[in-house]
């Protein structure tokens, strides 16, 4: 038995394979919102006192077409040496618009959950540091995320909202 030969077009040339299964590309990244303030500025750059450093990170999913998802990755770091006296607010929305198509439902969701945010985090990583930096203070670089474990954190909350909801017992019987 001989082997089969992809058809040839007109001119001789193998015609390209299509492209089949699970398709993730990165379409665009940029910066969505960006802030900074240091309200007590200049009379805080004289304060000795240790400053306490608090993070938000949050993200957000938007459906732009067929198979194109914008995902926001905001994070909105304080710093304050007390409750009333904030040394500086830094927030970063970096946006991406990516082109996820074949995939599962549960596969995309955690697609938009895992690999997006982890596209976006080094350049609103990058650029926190630089607004910091810009706003007079000692260079600041946030420390790698996994957002792996903190998907599977947020699908096992929503599943024991679930459960608790409908009724059903969670954990200990």
């Amino acid at each position: 038995m001989s082997e089969q030969q992809p058809a040839a077009n007109g001119n001789g040339a193998t015609p390209p394979a299509q492209p089949t299964g699970a398709q993730f590309t990165v379409e665009k990244i940029y910066v969505k919102d960006v802030s900074f303030e240091s309200p007590k500025a200049p009379q805080i750059f004289n304060e000795q006192a240790q400053p306490q450093l608090n993070m938000s990170l949050n993200q957000a999913v938007q459906r732009v077409g067929e198979n194109g998802y914008e995902v926001v990755l905001k994070i909105t770091l304080t710093c304050a040496l007390a409750e009333d006296n904030t040394v500086y607010v830094a927030e970063v929305a970096q946006a991406g618009v990516f082109g996820l198509s074949g995939f599962e439902p549960a596969q995309l969701d955690a697609m938009l959950g895992t690999q997006c945010p982890s596209v976006l985090y080094p350049y609103a990583r990058q650029l926190l540091g630089e607004l910091i930096q810009a706003g007079g203070f000692p260079p600041f670089l946030l420390q790698p995320i996994n957002f792996d474990a903190l998907y599977a954190e947020g699908v096992r909350q929503r599943t024991t909202q679930q459960a608790e909801a409908s009724g059903e017992t969670v954990g200990n019987a």
